[in-house]
C-alpha cells in the first residue's frame, strides 16, 4: 500500500467513496428479484432444498401435503412456497404454550366474571 500526501487525499477520499456506493449498491440488489419473478425449483432442486429424497417428494406431492404446481408431466415448486409450508410445521415451544394458556385463561375468567352494578352502593 502506498503512502498518501496531502494533496492526493481528496481523490483518495473520492476514489473511496464511490467504490463504497458500487459495494452498497451491490448489497442493496443482491437479493432483490423482479416483481413476478420467483425462483422455480424442479422435484431434484425441491428434495436437495428440503432435505428429502425425490420419492418421499412424490409421495408428499400425492398426498397434497407440499404445494406443487404441474405442467404436464413436470413438478415444479416455488422455493417461497416451500420456505412458507415448512414455517406452517412449526412446533410450538413449551414457553409459548403456557403463554397463551395463561392468556385464554385470563379471557375467559374476565369473561365469566359477573358485572358490579353501577351506583347501587
Amino acid at each position: 500500500m502506498e503512502t498518501l500526501t496531502f494533496d492526493q487525499l481528496p481523490q483518495a477520499v473520492s476514489k473511496l467513496h464511490d467504490k463504497l456506493e458500487a459495494i452498497e449498491q451491490l448489497l442493496l440488489h443482491q437479493h432483490e428479484q423482479p416483481i413476478g419473478h420467483e425462483e422455480l425449483l424442479n422435484i431434484t432442486q425441491a428434495a436437495k432444498f428440503l432435505n428429502l429424497s425425490v420419492p418421499t417428494i412424490y409421495s408428499k406431492v400425492c398426498r397434497k401435503e407440499v404445494p406443487v404446481n404441474k405442467r404436464g408431466k413436470r413438478l415444479y415448486f416455488y422455493r417461497s412456497e416451500l420456505t412458507e409450508w415448512v414455517k406452517l410445521g412449526r412446533k410450538k415451544t413449551v414457553d409459548e404454550i403456557q403463554r397463551e394458556a395463561v392468556n385464554q385463561l385470563a379471557a375467559t375468567t374476565r369473561k365469566s366474571r359477573p358485572l358490579k352494578n353501577i351506583g347501587n352502593d
